[in-house]
């Protein structure tokens, strides 16, 4: 009997704290990352930013207990999604900067003599600096590998009604039984240099489309808002990025109370964890908001296994 298998991309996240400089040395080697010609250069400037950044990256993943919460949420999702597909179809993951990497994850699929592999990366909206990177990393090794399965490969998800359902219901949690027109709520979306935009990529345009399907979920569940907003967060350097800067947002909205929902992100990881409960809060706090939340990521959650069931049937 033919086999396939579901392997689910991200970048990964420190698995303990002695992972938090590979983490960073692999994601400043990624030329999807930086995106300068010269080799050479990348490595100059990826080793300065590794020097500069373990020791502070270090201290926040020992805030959040040692780990990246990003892996153990993963095989939570991978242990339910392989639990509906069934045995004949393998679901494993990769992450793209720790432990599992692609060849570890291949090593598994060549053994388990696989004829069909679906790549599904676990970002919603398509960026040169997550998807391509991810499918890139993953396509390159498995050839090297020599192994003969067909890859098929899904670039963005962001318009899957189930998973648009899964990040209503995660605002509906957060919310309670609170009215909606006492919060205003940021969509927060995963920062990105402007000369990547302008280079071509699509994600801006993404991420403004999702933002527009989420506008319309929310009218539908008569979930009305003081107002909806997009923001950017995770900006780092002196270099122009997308804008408006979430921390920008937060002064500008009407400081009663806020709902943040990360846009960009469909597992929680350092970046929602962290960076928006811990850090935002803190601006949130000395702006005089009564009330900061934030969502969490969709996660294992049910509604977001049955948007990866559907993506994997519609690649078939």
């Amino acid at each position: 009997m033919k086999k396939e298998a579901i392997i689910l991309l991200n970048m990964g996240g420190p698995n303990n704290l002695s992972e938090v400089e590979m983490f960073l040395k692999n994601m400043f080697a990624d030329k999807n990352i930086l995106t300068m010609k010269s080799n050479l250069l990348r490595k100059f400037v990826g080793g300065l930013i590794v020097f500069n950044r373990t020791e502070s990256s270090q201290e926040i993943y020992r805030q959040l207990g040692g780990k990246s919460p990003l892996v153990g949420h993963t095989k939570n999702l991978v242990a339910k999604l392989q639990e509906r597909v069934g045995e004949n179809v393998l679901v494993d993951f990769a992450m793209r900067y720790t432990p599992p990497f692609a060849d570890e994850v291949i090593e598994r699929i060549n053994k388990a003599n696989v004829d069909k592999i679906y790549l599904i990366p676990l970002y919603p909206q398509y960026s040169t600096t997550t998807t391509k990177s991810s499918l890139e990393d993953f396509e390159e090794q498995y050839h090297a590998s020599e192994g003969s399965a067909l890859m098929v490969e899904i670039k963005h998800f962001f318009e899957n009604e189930s998973y648009n359902k899964a990040i209503i219901e995660r605002v509906k949690e957060k919310m309670g039984e609170d009215a909606y027109r006492d919060f205003d709520i940021i969509f927060s979306a995963h920062g990105l240099p402007q000369k990547i935009v302008d280079a071509g990529d699509v994600y801006e345009k993404h991420i403004n489309r999702h933002v527009e399907i989420l506008k319309e979920k929310l009218k539908e569940e008569s979930m009305n808002f003081h107002e909806v907003h997009l923001a950017y967060q995770s900006k780092v350097g002196p270099m122009a990025w997308l804008k408006p800067s979430l921390e920008d947002k937060l002064k500008s909205v009407r400081n009663r109370g806020v709902i943040i929902f990360p846009l960009a992100f469909t597992i929680d990881n350092s970046e929602t964890d962290y960076e928006l409960e811990i850090e935002y809060r803190e601006v949130a706090e000395e702006l005089g908001f009564k009330e900061y939340r934030v969502c969490r990521c969709p996660n294992d959650s049910e509604l977001f296994v049955d948007a990866l069931c559907e993506i994997y049937e519609k690649m078939r």
